[in-house]
């Protein structure tokens, strides 16, 4: 701040630290990383609160960790992989190709790792974030693009009484011990999600026993992971020809998408309720294929539609109930007690070491984005919003209230590609508009709140069909593609190719452009703030 003839403060838009601060360093941040400089921009920092690049592929290197899409489908469109050495690659593998990105891109020299931005907070006087970082330091950025992944934080609470009374050994997928000698261990894995799914066929055959702990039973499909031979690596160094195969299995998805969010919710209702009931039937098929035991097969058989939750694929789960040494206990759990686990049957069982695979607090979930996480405009505060009026935004990056910031992974933007083709369309968004705005010399940009409810209206009329689908017809099972507001904010209905178009053609005239210009004052006229609008291009 200066000070102006009469002794009181004026407001100083001296420069911030950075241009550009990108929140994350996982695909999002890479993505944006490397659109920032493809659009000529360089003075950006990005914030990791990691040791490396990578996100959830850095943090977690548990057994059995691989993707669970085709390779050639989970990798960038700017940086194919012909190298891929499985269809389904290894978690190491794909850590490695997101640091050769970052490394083949120049990002290196933008990162800082370590940091844990802890809160941001919207400085009208400079028109700038201010970035709150874990240890007290503060850094200022023009424009902020929050790159932060789906699942932000592991559960590190499962919500179950006695966790701190275990005296064994936890184990949780995003920090596990390699070191920790599993042979012959008694070993209890809590939840049947992704990451269980992968871990128990993985130390099955190590453990002396295995029990697994399941509230709800998960789709688990059989997925044959083939090593890619070295002629099909060659074949895939054809150019155009692996984006010609996921672009064919995009419009697949994309026209899924559109004929669920387009048809009458009185052709909806019924096909949703066909196609649930006969996918439930051809999975107890599935099971009686693989799981000898009839017990175990009844307690693995859902009661919902194949994508009310997250679906899985993974061989060996399923034939791990027919080990020995593999138990499935569906009993609910009371409590953890010092040497295991107790059931509300009032069994307790000793175990050596506890697996929490309980899952992560997501995107999606309100409850995720705690009040003075983001405080923009007027002392908009994102997570009392959230909170008050549902999860929204523009094209699922922008609000009105938040100026000069993009989120990447934000309400209903999830459009059933892979994870890179989503997240490069929205790093696509934000660096357009932060590019726009630098050619105009605006300091402030923001999108328009009519434009912006407008969009809400429609994407949430699209998604009927889902919470539909989510809330009425499987209401009954807890799932993070329904958040606590009974809304599918994960997932955007609109489809794919509609979503590309959103961010990469959105009009400039939705956004307001705008430079904070300070009055000049007198000794009897307190200051005053007045915007100049930069003219919209012909």
């Amino acid at each position: 701040m200066v000070a102006a003839s009469n002794g009181k403060p004026t407001p100083n838009i001296s420069a911030p630290d950075h241009q550009v601060v990108v929140i994350g360093a996982g695909p999002g941040g890479i993505a944006a990383g490397v659109k920032l400089k493809q659009a000529g921009i360089d003075d950006f920092v990005m914030l990791e609160r990691a040791d490396e690049v990578g996100g959830s592929w850095n943090e977690n290197h548990y057994p059995g960790l691989e993707v669970d899409i085709p390779s050639i489908a989970y990798q960038y469109s700017f940086a194919r992989n012909p190298d891929w050495s499985r269809l389904f690659a290894p978690g190491a593998e794909v850590k490695r190709y997101h640091m050769e990105v970052a490394r083949r891109f120049g990002l290196y020299p933008h990162l800082r790792f370590g940091v844990n931005v802890l809160s941001e907070e919207w400085d009208e006087q400079r028109h700038c974030w201010k970035l709150h970082i874990d240890g007290g330091q503060v850094i200022t950025a023009r424009f902020v693009v929050s790159a932060v992944g789906a699942f932000i934080t592991p559960k590190t609470d499962p919500g179950i009484a006695g966790l701190a009374d275990y005296r064994g050994k936890l184990q949780r997928p995003s920090d596990w011990d390699d070191d920790y000698d599993l042979a012959g261990k008694r070993v209890a894995i809590v939840g049947t999600g992704a990451s269980s799914v992968q871990i128990t066929p993985s130390i099955a055959g190590q453990v002396g026993s295995l029990a697994v702990f399941q509230r709800t039973p998960v789709w688990c499909v059989p997925k044959p992971n083939p090593r890619i031979p070295r002629a099909v690596q060659l074949v895939l160094r054809t150019p155009g020809l692996q984006a010609a195969t996921h672009g064919a299995v995009l419009v697949a998805v994309d026209v899924l998408l559109r004929a669920m969010s387009n048809a009458p919710m009185s052709v909806v209702r019924p096909t949703m309720r066909t196609v649930d009931a006969t996918a439930i039937a051809g999975y107890r098929g599935l099971l009686r294929i693989m799981v000898r035991d009839p017990r175990t097969r009844a307690g693995l058989t859902p009661d919902y539609g194949p994508i009310a939750k997250r679906p899985t694929a993974n061989t060996g789960y399923l034939l791990s109930f027919n080990r020995d040494n593999v138990e499935l206990v569906t009993t609910s759990i009371e409590r953890f007690t010092e040497r295991g686990i107790r059931t509300s049957d009032g069994v307790e069982r000793e175990f050596d070491m506890i697996v929490l695979a309980t899952g992560y607090h997501v995107f999606s979930d309100p409850e995720t984005y705690t009040p003075g996480m983001v405080v923009g405009r007027d002392g908009m505060d994102l997570g009392k919003f959230y909170t008050e009026h549902g999860l929204q935004a523009y094209e699922s990056v922008s609000l009105p209230s938040l100026p000069n910031r993009w989120t990447l992974v934000g309400p209903y933007s999830w459009s059933g590609s892979g994870w890179h083709a989503f997240v490069e369309m929205t790093a696509d968004h934000a660096v357009r508009a932060i590019s726009e705005a630098r050619r105009r010399g605006a300091t402030f940009v923001a999108i328009r709140q009519d434009v912006h409810d407008a969009y809400h209206r429609d994407i949430y009329r699209h998604g009927e069909a889902m919470r539909f689908y989510l809330a009425e017809l499987n209401a009954h099972v807890p799932t993070y593609y329904r958040n606590s507001q009974g809304d599918s904010t994960y997932i955007r209905p609109s489809g794919f190719f509609r979503a590309r178009r959103g961010h990469r053609r959105f009009p400039f005239s939705d956004y307001e452009f705008d430079v904070w210009r300070p009055q000049p004052t007198t000794a009897v006229t307190k200051p005053k703030r007045t915007r100049r609008k930069t003219q919209n291009p012909a």
